[in-house]
C-alpha cells in the first residue's frame, strides 16, 4: 500500500505508523518492531453481489466448513497473542455473517483493531451506528465507478445506489469511511469522477487498487490497463491529490498492489525539478520497503487456511484450527513462505536487476505467476521503463 498523501506531503495517518517506520523494511514476521502482520480475514465466501474481478469467486450461495464463532474467537486470541495490530474483516460480504458485530467487538476488546472491507449495500443507518459503536476503526466500501459502470462491474443492478446509501450512512454517524476502487480497462476513465465524488460526499479516504489476476480476476487478465494507461492513471491521482492539498481539503489518497507507484512518484518529482519532495519520497519508500506479503501482511480464508495475502490463496501455509497463527506465520518450512521473507535473491528478469528493488521488493508475485507460471518472475504490471529502472542510473537525489 502506497500513501500518495504521505509521500507528497508527509501527512500522518494511522496506517503510516505501520508502513513508514525505520524498522519496517527489515521485518520478517510483522509490520514493524514489536507487532505482527496486518491480517485480512475473509470471514465468509458468501456475497450478495457477483463482481467481475472478485478474487474469492464469491456469490450468493452458502459455503460449508467456515470458521464457527468459537473458532473465530480462538483465532482472534491467537492474533492478539502475536501482537497483530489490525484485523480486516472481508469476504465475500462480511456483514452477511450474523456474528460479525460480536467478533469485531471481541477483536477490539483483545486489542486488535477491527476494520471492515464491504460492498456497502447492507449498511443501513442502524448498521452504520452499530459499526461505529463497537469501535471499527475504518470501513472501506468498494465502488468501481459511477452508477452504470459500477453496477455492470458488480453484476447486480442497484448495487451503486445501495453502496451510496451505505457511504452516506457512515458519514452521517461519524464513522470513518473510504472508497476502494480497482483500476481496470472498464473504469479507468472514471478516475476524475471518483475524485469529484469523494469531495462531494465528504469522503476522506480512497484506495486505488491495481488489478490482481486471482479468482474471477484471472479472467480479466487481458482487460487490465496497459503500462501507458497506468502512468496516466497515476498522473491523474497525483494531480488531483495535489489539487486537494492546494485547496485545503484533507483527503488520504492511497494506491494498492503495485509498488512501482512509489518510484514513479519519485521520478515525477525529479522530472519536475522538485528535489526536496523527491528526497522526501525516497525516504519514505526506502523505509517501507515495498511489497511485504508473507511478512507484514497476511490472509486467513473462511475455512481457516493461512495465505500470503488475499490474492494468493493457491499457496497455503497451515490452518488456524490446527496451529496458532503466530506459529504458522513464523514457520519457514514452506519454500514459498521462506522465499517471501527474503525474496530478493529469488527474483528474476527485470525485478532482479531493478535499481528500485529495495523500494518495491519485487512487486506482486501472484501477477507474475499468473502470467508466466513462475512465482519469482518479474511482475508484468510494472510500468516503469527499462531506462528508468537501469542500475547505472543514479538513485539518490543529488548523486
Amino acid at each position: 500500500m502506497i500513501s500518495v498523501t504521505k509521500l507528497l506531503f508527509a501527512r500522518e495517518y494511522y496506517g503510516d505508523k505501520l508502513r513508514y517506520t525505520k524498522s519496517a523494511h527489515t521485518m520478517r514476521n510483522g509490520a514493524s518492531e514489536g507487532v505482527g502482520p496486518v491480517v485480512v480475514w475473509n470471514s465468509t465466501k458468501t456475497c450478495n453481489l457477483k463482481c467481475m474481478h472478485c478474487y474469492m469467486g464469491s456469490d450468493a450461495q452458502k459455503y460449508k466448513d467456515e470458521l464457527t464463532t468459537e473458532e473465530a474467537k480462538k483465532f482472534i486470541d491467537d492474533l492478539a497473542d502475536f501482537h497483530v495490530p489490525v484485523l480486516l474483516f472481508s469476504g465475500g460480504e462480511p456483514l452477511i455473517r450474523p456474528d460479525f458485530f460480536a467478533l469485531a467487538a471481541y477483536a477490539q476488546e483483545k486489542g486488535v483493531r477491527p476494520t471492515l472491507s464491504t460492498n456497502g449495500t447492507l449498511i443501513t443507518r442502524e448498521v452504520a451506528q452499530k459499526i461505529k459503536d463497537i469501535g471499527v476503526g475504518y470501513v472501506g466500501i468498494s465502488l468501481d465507478g459511477l452508477q452504470d459502470v459500477n453496477d455492470k462491474f458488480r453484476g447486480v443492478e442497484g448495487a451503486y445506489e445501495k453502496a451510496m446509501q451505505g457511504i452516506q450512512n457512515c458519514v452521517a454517524v461519524g464513522q470513518r469511511v473510504g472508497l476502494r476502487f480497482t483500476i481496470n480497462h472498464h473504469n479507468i476513465a472514471e478516475l476524475d469522477k471518483i475524485f469529484d465524488f469523494i469531495e462531494a460526499e465528504h469522503i476522506n479516504r480512497v484506495c486505488f487498487y491495481h488489478l490482481v489476476y486471482s479468482g474471477r480476476g484471472e479472467k480479466m487478465m487481458d482487460q487490465d490497463v496497459t503500462a501507458a494507461e497506468s502512468r496516466r492513471a497515476m498522473d491523474t491521482i497525483i494531480r488531483r491529490t495535489k489539487d486537494f492539498e492546494a485547496r485545503g481539503l484533507e483527503k488520504e489518497i492511497l494506491t494498492v498492489d503495485n509498488h512501482c507507484d512509489g518510484p514513479y512518484l519519485y521520478l515525477k518529482a525529479l522530472e519536475a525539478g522538485d528535489y526536496r519532495r523527491a528526497k522526501q519520497i525516497e525516504k519514505f519508500i526506502s523505509m517501507n520497503g515495498g511489497n511485504r506479503s508473507g511478512i507484514a501482511f497476511g490472509e486467513v480464508d473462511p475455512q481457516g487456511y493461512v495465505h500470503p495475502d488475499q490474492f494468493t490463496q493457491h499457496h497455503t501455509f497451515g490452518n488456524v484450527r490446527e496451529r496458532r497463527f503466530g506459529d504458522i506465520w513464523s514457520d519457514v518450512s514452506n519454500p514459498i513462505m521462506k522465499g517471501l521473507k527474503n525474496r530478493k535473491p529469488l527474483l528474476k528478469g527485470r525485478c532482479a536487476t531493478c535499481r528500485f528493488l529495495a523500494n518495491c521488493n519485487g512487486n506482486f508475485r501472484t501477477r507474475a505467476e499468473a502470467r508466466t507460471g513462475d512465482f519469482w518472475a518479474s511482475d508484468p504490471s510494472c510500468y516503469l521503463t527499462d531506462e528508468e529502472i537501469a542500475q547505472d542510473k543514479a538513485h539518490a537525489v543529488g548523486e
